[in-house]
């Protein structure tokens, strides 16, 4: 659309169905390169994608003629094809349902890139579970606990 402009830069987290440890370390860049064509195909900008073995955490700019509930499908549905079709598990691989989706300016943005970046050293210390209920306790969003992650 003619004179549209914008700056939106959003943070995805979401994981692993039952928060299980399935992404395969030797196989993380290829996934990303993957997320990378997906995002890029909807016209959004990749900024930094880091995955662990349970979930995954994507900066983006986000294109305002997608939603990011459509964006986000698309990556969890095309990266499960990917997963399954290339047998990376030796189970069924499943995103869990649902998302986190948190917005920063564009000062704010390097270091959430950090953050990102240094998925592996936070993680020594802290699980995911910790890190995701940080994240909705910092920005306030309201959620009943037991929906937050797919125990079953």
């Amino acid at each position: 659309m003619a004179n549209t402009y914008h700056q939106v830069f959003v943070h995805i987290v979401f994981s692993v169905k039952h928060r299980a440890s399935l992404i395969p370390k030797n196989k993380k860049e290829e996934l990303h390169k993957y997320i990378n064509g997906v995002i890029t195909g909807k016209n959004c900008k990749t900024i930094i994608i880091n995955s662990m073995p349970d979930h995954i955490h994507i900066l983006a700019g986000l294109n305002p003629q997608i939603s990011i509930s459509d964006l986000v499908k698309d990556i969890k549905v095309s990266t499960n094809k990917l997963i399954n079709d290339n047998k990376w598990t030796r189970q069924t691989f499943k995103w869990q349902d649902g998302f986190g989706v948190f917005s920063y300016s564009k000062s704010q943005i390097a270091q959430v890139f950090k953050y990102i970046k240094e998925q592996e050293e936070h993680h020594k210390t802290h699980s995911f579970k910790e890190e995701y209920l940080k994240f909705l306790n910092k920005y306030g969003v309201e959620y009943d606990q037991k929906y937050v992650f797919d125990l079953e």
